[in-house]
């Protein structure tokens, strides 16, 4: 969430900012904040006016007898149905206030590119060359069913459409990238944490998943838990309240975790294959840090995840995402995309975002200078993907494949995968 402070006294400022997002009903909300807020506050100075009021009587009341203490009482009666209905008011000032502020986004960095959607993205570089085939290239669907490393029909079987099976060198392959990933998390230094699939719901809210993206989550019925979609979410909830100290900052952490969605918010649909999937195996880096040294982490994120993509040997671009595409969390989002012989263009395997302190404010994280000492404020957020299963796999099937429907394993992964290449089992 945005500083209440901030948007009491700079509401035209925040606007402006939000302007960017394409969305009309932001400035109707900060606007009624400002209001709510004022209003807020005013009946917060009414009850703490009347409830000392209250005390006040309690104890002259005491001291009282015959009609001057019955005629106190009475007017303590009076004063306690005033302050009644001025709580009843400020529950429900509160509660629209909270309301508001939770579906307010974060302010956007100044280097974050104006546009209404995708197509206004930013590519700030591009490595690599792309694959030429002295063959027309075949999608990745087709090359899981050749190589016959996955069962798809049978996975939407027993559990619907968006689901499969991995198999042989498919299941191999799978778990090779996860070690290829962990290993070069491991070398810069960052803690490796298996973390938990299911969370409770104040994490989704405290990392922004909620309200806001509820439809993306699968719920445990009768249970307050609910299925992560990424690692990041359990990564920020395991310090919520808790004060850093400033030496100890940066804490980066890399969760090692199963996700899971829905895929209900979708903007594209991709109903074959493995690309775009309900379930999938990942590995995120999520940093806490001071708010000066946050812009620098994001960078340094996404020079890891570049050098992961790297040594896989394919083609990718870097894209600054554009003030009408990026999430309500994020103040400014780096995505890698690979380039996809298949499909014939560029598809998203990475996300890194810098949240500055819009996940802190929620989880209430701080730091302070020394043990003892009062909190400076609230850590900056980041999170990226390091590596997933299925994306990169597609990525490897199209980009390696060569003309008799063999695809080579890239050089890295070898010493995991135990072989140098899959060939098709089916013609």
């Amino acid at each position: 969430m945005l500083d209440p402070k901030v948007l009491r006294d700079n509401p035209e400022d925040i606007k402006e900012n939000l302007s960017k997002r394409q969305d009309p009903k932001l400035m109707e909300y900060v606007d009624d904040y400002v209001n709510v807020d004022i209003e807020w506050r005013d009946l917060k100075k009414q009850s703490e006016t009347l409830r000392k009021t209250k005390n006040e009587f309690s104890k002259s009341i005491r001291t009282m007898q015959g009609d001057d203490k019955q005629g106190a009482i009475k007017q303590m009666q009076g004063t306690n149905t005033d302050l009644d209905n001025v709580e009843l008011h400020l529950k429900q000032a509160e509660e629209k206030r909270k309301w508001l502020l939770d579906r307010i986004p974060n302010l956007l960095h100044n280097t974050v590119p104006y546009g209404v959607d995708d197509t206004a993205n930013q590519t700030l570089r591009t490595w690599g060359e792309l694959p030429t085939f002295d063959f027309e290239p075949k999608d990745h669907h087709e090359l899981l069913e050749l190589l016959d490393i996955a069962e798809l029909e049978r996975a939407r079987k027993t559990s619907g459409a968006g689901f499969y099976f991995l198999k042989n060198e498919g299941a191999i392959l799978e778990y090779a990238l996860l070690r290829y990933g962990m290993e070069v998390i491991m070398e810069k230094g960052i803690s490796l944490l298996s973390t938990p699939t299911m969370v409770r719901k104040v994490m989704l809210y405290g990392t922004g998943f909620l309200p806001l993206g509820e439809e993306d989550i699968y719920k445990i019925e009768g249970k307050d838990l609910n299925l992560i979609g990424t690692s990041e979410v359990a990564l920020g909830g395991m310090h919520q309240d808790e004060v850093f100290l400033e030496n100890e900052l940066p804490t980066r952490y890399a969760g090692i975790s199963n996700c899971f969605r829905t895929e209900a918010s979708a903007t594209t649909k991709d109903d074959k294959g493995i690309f775009r999937v309900h379930e999938f195996k990942k590995v995120e880096m999520f940093t806490f840090t001071k708010p000066e040294d946050s812009w620098d982490e994001q960078e340094r994120m996404l020079e890891i995840a570049e050098e992961i993509f790297k040594g896989l040997e394919m083609p990718y671009q870097i894209v600054n995402i554009c003030t009408g595409d990026i999430g309500s969390v994020a103040a400014r989002k780096y995505d890698i995309e690979v380039w996809m012989p298949g499909q014939k263009r560029y598809r998203e395997v990475v996300s890194c975002s810098n949240c500055t302190d819009y996940q802190s404010r929620r989880l209430n994280i701080k730091y302070r200078a020394k043990e003892g000492s009062k909190p400076i404020g609230f850590v900056h957020t980041l999170n990226s993907t390091a590596i997933t299963t299925t994306r990169p796999m597609v990525a490897i099937l199209e980009n390696y494949q060569q003309k008799d429907g063999t695809v080579l394993i890239p050089k890295v992964l070898q010493k995991y995968t135990g072989f140098k290449e899959m060939k098709p089992k089916k013609k």
